[in-house]
This record gives structure tokens, sequence and C-alpha cells, in this order.
């Protein structure tokens, strides 16, 4: 429901607490001023001629505004604070009990593995839908150890999961600024500069070769997209929960876009074919025959493990790079 204090404060406050207003109205052909009158008195006092030639009566007007702040004012509220999401198992392809029971945190890092088609992104579905029984596999979701209210299901506004796929391609003509600014208002945030340029700088670290603010979205390698809407989703996006599908292709710093998005205290569900990545979880999700076959804890000798193969992995990046810049193996 829309506040309705903002209707009988002064326009002079209205119209700088929520400047949309202005737009709104604009949209329509009307002229709205900051003065000392409110808002009801505004629409109040509307000439019904000029209503009238725009094709609308100042019933219409109230009902598109209120549905109007009512969507506006949702994306600048706060989403509610998502303590644990917990997966209780249904049924895998054949009709076989899953048996698993699994609660979720934030700034936990779940990797799903698994081969293609083995059910992964149903998984996925079922905890962005907040399943109750009512798909495929018969998983429920609990939210903060309850039933979700219905607004996780079906309000545009609070979406539980944001996904990153492998595939990205830009079409508009905007640089990565522009682009970056576009979305940072469009979430009404108070300070866009100061997110614009923390997300440019995060994108940067995690990028394989860094890129200017001016560079057009479109000239960005497929890496520097990546490490872009990496930076966007953990800084940006009010979803309590981040999906990343086989961040191993993206040509980026995998650890440090994990540790940004664990900073952020996002629960990140990453689906994976990279070994050394799925060591970085703190759980593996092992998906067999469309149902979660095995829960398994990453143990202190993995860890260790890790850190080996982490070391390894590093001299062969560093390998490759040097032989497409030219070097041979002789020279190696």
């Amino acid at each position: 429901m829309t506040d309705t204090t903002l209707f009988h404060q002064p326009l002079a406050e209205t119209l700088v607490e929520h400047p949309y207003i202005e737009d709104f109205m604009t949209s329509f052909g009307l002229v709205i001023k900051p003065d000392s009158n409110s808002l009801q008195h505004y629409l109040d006092n509307l000439n019904p001629d000029t209503l009238e030639d725009l094709g609308i009566s100042s019933e219409q007007l109230r009902q598109s505004l209120d549905s109007f702040l009512d969507g506006m004012l949702a994306l600048s509220d706060p989403m509610d604070k998502v303590e644990t999401l917990t997966i209780f198992g249904g049924v895998d392809k054949s009709g076989q009990a899953e048996n698993h029971e699994l609660t979720l945190k934030p700034g936990e890092v779940i990797c799903i593995v698994g081969p293609t088609g083995s059910g992964k992104s149903r998984l996925l579905a079922d905890i962005e839908w907040v399943a109750q029984g009512d798909t495929p596999t018969g998983r429920k979701i609990l939210i903060n150890g309850q039933v979700p209210d219905s607004k996780w299901r079906f309000s545009t506004e609070y979406k539980l999961v944001a996904q990153l796929s492998q595939n990205m391609n830009f079409v508009m003509d905007l640089s990565a600024e522009e682009f970056i600014r576009m979305h940072a208002e469009s979430r009404l945030v108070t300070n866009p500069d100061e997110k614009v340029a923390h997300i440019l700088q995060q994108a940067n670290e995690l990028a394989g070769e860094t890129f200017t603010p001016d560079t057009p979205v479109t000239s960005l390698s497929g890496g520097q997209s990546r490490a872009l809407m990496i930076a966007d989703m953990a800084i940006l996006s009010k979803s309590p929960i981040a999906l990343i599908d086989e961040i191993e292709n993206a040509g980026i710093d995998r650890k440090k876009a994990l540790d940004l998005l664990v900073q952020e205290e996002k629960i990140i569900l990453m689906a994976t074919h990279d070994p050394i990545l799925a060591l970085m979880g703190d759980r593996r999700l092992v998906i067999k025959n469309g149902g979660i076959d095995k829960i398994i804890e990453s143990s202190e000798a993995e860890r260790k493990n890790l850190v080996s193969l982490e070391a390894l992995d590093n001299k062969l990046l560093a390998l490759r790079n040097r032989i497409r810049t030219g070097d041979t193996l002789e020279h190696i």
C-alpha cells in the first residue's frame, strides 16, 4: 500500500524524496512544480478539460499513480533478510526419495556438480520458485524456517535468485559506466556515483584485462562482461541468492569473484565442472538422475590440497598466457 503521508506533505519535500513522481506526471503531459501545496492539492485542482484532452479521468490518474508508487516504493524498500533457506528433498526422475534436508545460510558457497542433464537447473528452479511440493520434484523450500510469503513467488520486485548464465551479449549502445549507472538509478540507490565507481573498480580487479569506464559494453570481452555483471550482482542486486553457471569459463579471477559475493552476505550456488572450484565451496551437491544424490562437506584435507591445486593452476595459466603472447616452449 502507498504511504498516504506523501500525498499531504508539501510538494517541495515530496519531489525531493520521490523525484520519479515528476517523470510520471510528465509522461501524461502534465506539469508539476515543487511548492508549498501538497500532491493531493495538485491532483484535486487539475483542470478537468485538460484531463479530458489527455483521455483520462481524475480517478484513473489516481489509480495509475497509486500503482506506480507501489512499484517504486517496493524497489526502494530493503528486502526482507533471508537468514536461512531450507530445502526439503523430493524425488528424482525415477520417483526415488532424495532423503535430504539442506539448510543454506548467507556467506556460504554451495557447489552444484553433476553431468549435463542431471537436474542442476531443476534444483535452481525449485529454489527460485520457492517450491511447496508443486513442482516435478516435489521439493519444499522454507525461508527462515517458515513457509515463505507469496511475494517471493509472485512479486517482480522480490526475486530470490539472481542468475548469471554462461552466455553474455550486450546490444545497448552504452559505455560500461552508463550501463551500470542506469541500473543503479533504476534501483533508486541513494549514492549512485559511489556505487558505480565501486562496481567498475571491482570488475577491473576480477577481469583478466582491465577496461575503462567509457568502454562500450558491446566492446567488452567475454571475461570483462562476466566480471562487470558479477560485480553488479554483488553490489546492486537485492536478491539474497546468487547463481553463477560455470564461472570457470569466464576468464576472470574466480577466487576474488567468490570472495566479493561472500562479502555481500549472499548465498552462492555455483554450477561447475571445475574440480578446483568445486573444492572452494563449503559443500558440494552431487546431482544424479534429477535428484540430490549426495551432500559432501568440504574437509580440511581438501582445503590443504586446494592450496597446492591453485598454485599449479596459476602456473598453468601463466604458461598459457606466455604462449599466447608469442613465447615458444624453448623460451619458457
